[in-house]
C-alpha cells in the first residue's frame, strides 16, 4: 500500500499540488469577469437550454466581436455529467459554475504536465521541479488556468506546443498553434510566425513538408469553426477573423484603453513571473539550449507590444517557457550553492522566492474583493427573499455589476426574475416595477439604498507588522422599490 501511494505521488504529485492550488482559486473566488462573459453564458446556455437557441445570451448581447463556441462546447459535454447530477439533486446552478470551471483547469493543467513531462526528458528531474515550484507561487497562472477566457483556451493547445517543440516534434508544435490561432485566439499568429521562421532558418523543418502538414491543418480548422459557429450565431461566420480585422485592420481594441510600448516588460511580466523575471534572462546565459525556445516566446511578447491596447492576459501563454528558463538558472544556483559566488546568489534566490509568495498571497487577496456583484446578489438572494413567494421578484442589473461578477450561473429559479436591459436612464427606473436594482449608483429616484458591498480599490503602505494594505470601498448598490412594501418593512443592513 506504502509503495502504490509513493508511486501515485511519484508519477501525479507534482499534478496534485498544481491543482489544489488552482481549485483553492475557484472556490475562493467563484465569480467571472465581463473578459469571460462570453464562454461563461455560452456554457451556461449549452447545459441548461440546449438546442434552443433562442434562450441563448449572446443574440440578445452579442459583445463587440463574437468568439467561437468550441471551446464552450467541449468544456460543457465533460461537465454536462455532474451537472446533471447536480440539477436532480436540485443544486443551486452556482455550483455548476464550480463544475464548469474545474473541468477547464483540468484540461489546461493536464496539457501542462505534457509539458512539464517534456522539461523533465530535456532537462532533468530537478530543473521539472523548480519549475513547478516557480508555477506555483505565481498568481496569475494558476488563478488563470480555470478561467473560460479565449486565451486560455489557446493556452491549453500552446502547452501542447511546447512540450513538442522540448520533444522535437516541430510540426505537431506548428500544427498545435495553427489551431489555437485560427479558432481560439489569431494573436498566436506572432507566436507562430516566429516560431516557424526559426525552424525554417535552422533547418529543423523544410518548408514543403510544413505546408504539407500544416496547410491540411488549416483548412480543417477553419472548417470546422466556420460550421459550429455559423449555426450558432445563425450567420456565416468565422470569428477570429472578425476578431483579426477588429483589432489589426480597424485598431478599434485602443479603444479600451493603451499603454506604451515597454508596458509587458517593465509591468505586466514583472508582476506576473515575480522571481522568475530576472532569472529567466539569467537562465539564458547559463544554458544556451534554452535560447532556441525562447527566442520565438520573446518575439512574441516584442511583436504584441506594438498593439497599443495591452492586457496581462494576452502573453499569459509566454509565461511557462520563461519559467522553464528560469527554473534552469534556479537549478543551477541550486547546484553550486556552497560555492562563494553562488552562495550569494543563492540567498538571494531564497529571498526572491519568499517575495514571490507574499506578492502572490497579496494579489489573490485583492482578487478575492474584485467580484463585488457577485457578492452583492449571492446576498441579495439571501435576504431578500419576499413573504409572498408567488410574487415575482424582479431584479435589474446595471453594466457595472453584470462586469463585475455576475453570469447566468448567479440566478435563482422563480420567483426570482432578472434583466440586464441596456440604456436605461437613471431618472427613468422610477417608471419601472424592478423590485430590486444592483447598481453603480447610491441615489436612485423611487428606490432605497437597502446595502452595499465593498471592492478592492487600491494598495496602500502603512506603518505596523504589515507594511500595506488593501483599501476597499463601496462598488455595487442594492436598491430596493419605496413602494414595494414587503421589500421596505423588512431590516436591511443600509448603506451608510
Amino acid at each position: 500500500m506504502g509503495r502504490q501511494s509513493s508511486k501515485y505521488l511519484e508519477l501525479y504529485g507534482y499534478d496534485l499540488l498544481l491543482g489544489s492550488i488552482a481549485s483553492f482559486y475557484v472556490f475562493m473566488v467563484p465569480y467571472t469577469k465581463v473578459e469571460e462573459s462570453f464562454n461563461v453564458q455560452a456554457m451556461h446556455d449549452l447545459l441548461y437550454h440546449q438546442h434552443h437557441l433562442e434562450n441563448y445570451d449572446h443574440l440578445e448581447f452579442p459583445g463587440v466581436v463574437p468568439r467561437t463556441f468550441i471551446g464552450a462546447i467541449l468544456v460543457s459535454i465533460l461537465a454536462s455529467p455532474v451537472i446533471s447530477m447536480m440539477s436532480l439533486l436540485c443544486f443551486p446552478k452556482i455550483y455548476s459554475l464550480f463544475a464548469v470551471r474545474l473541468v477547464l483547469g483540468c484540461l489546461i493543467l493536464w496539457t501542462f504536465r505534457y509539458f512539464r513531462i517534456q522539461i523533465r526528458a530535456k532537462f532533468g528531474c530537478q530543473v521539472e521541479a523548480f519549475f513547478v515550484i516557480l508555477t506555483a507561487i505565481q498568481f496569475h497562472v494558476l488563478f488563470y488556468c480555470t478561467r473560460p477566457l479565449p486565451n486560455i483556451l489557446a493556452q491549453g493547445l500552446v502547452n501542447l506546443a511546447y512540450g513538442n517543440l522540448l520533444k522535437g516534434n516541430f510540426y505537431a508544435a506548428l500544427n498545435c498553434l495553427i489551431f489555437a490561432t485560427l479558432i481560439f485566439r489569431c494573436d498566436m499568429l506572432l507566436l507562430l510566425c516566429p516560431l516557424g521562421l526559426e525552424l525554417l532558418l535552422t533547418r529543423s523543418i523544410s518548408l514543403w513538408k510544413a505546408l504539407k502538414y500544416c496547410i491540411g491543418t488549416a483548412l480543417l480548422c477553419i472548417g470546422l469553426t466556420v460550421l459550429v459557429d455559423t449555426i450558432m450565431w445563425r450567420k456565416l461566420l468565422w470569428p477570429e477573423f472578425e476578431v483579426l480585422w477588429f483589432n489589426s485592420v480597424l485598431n478599434r481594441s485602443s479603444e479600451w484603453g493603451t499603454h506604451p510600448f515597454h508596458w509587458y516588460f517593465t509591468s505586466a511580466l514583472p508582476r506576473t513571473l515575480l522571481a522568475a523575471y530576472p532569472l529567466f534572462l539569467l537562465g539564458v546565459l547559463l544554458d544556451r539550449r534554452i535560447l532556441f525556445y525562447i527566442l520565438p516566446v520573446f518575439s512574441f511578447v516584442l511583436l504584441y507590444s506594438k498593439l497599443p491596447h495591452k492586457e496581462l492576459r494576452f502573453i499569459i501563454s509566454s509565461v511557462p517557457m520563461f519559467n522553464l528558463s528560469a527554473a534552469i538558472a534556479a537549478s543551477r544556483i541550486y547546484n553550486n550553492r556552497k560555492k562563494s559566488f553562488w552562495k550569494f546568489l543563492h540567498i538571494v534566490f531564497l529571498g526572491l522566492l519568499m517575495i514571490s509568495l507574499g506578492c502572490t498571497i497579496i494579489t489573490f487577496m485583492a482578487s478575492y474583493e474584485n467580484y463585488p456583484s457577485g457578492y452583492a446578489l449571492k446576498a441579495l438572494h439571501k435576504m431578500g427573499g419576499l413573504t409572498n413567494n408567488t410574487n415575482e421578484r424582479w431584479v435589474h442589473i446595471d453594466p457595472f455589476s453584470a462586469m463585475n461578477g455576475i453570469s447566468r450561473f448567479c440566478e435563482y429559479d422563480f420567483p426570482w426574475r432578472y434583466s440586464k436591459e441596456e440604456g436605461i436612464a437613471i431618472e427613468e427606473f422610477i417608471m419601472r416595477n424592478f423590485t430590486y436594482l444592483l447598481n453603480e449608483h447610491s441615489n436612485i429616484r423611487g428606490f432605497e439604498c437597502l446595502f452595499a458591498t465593498r471592492g478592492f480599490s487600491k494598495v496602500q503602505s502603512q506603518t505596523g507588522f504589515l507594511p500595506i494594505s488593501l483599501v476597499k470601498e463601496p462598488k455595487v448598490f442594492i436598491l430596493g422599490n419605496i413602494r414595494n412594501k414587503d421589500v421596505m418593512n423588512r431590516s436591511w443592513p443600509g448603506c451608510s
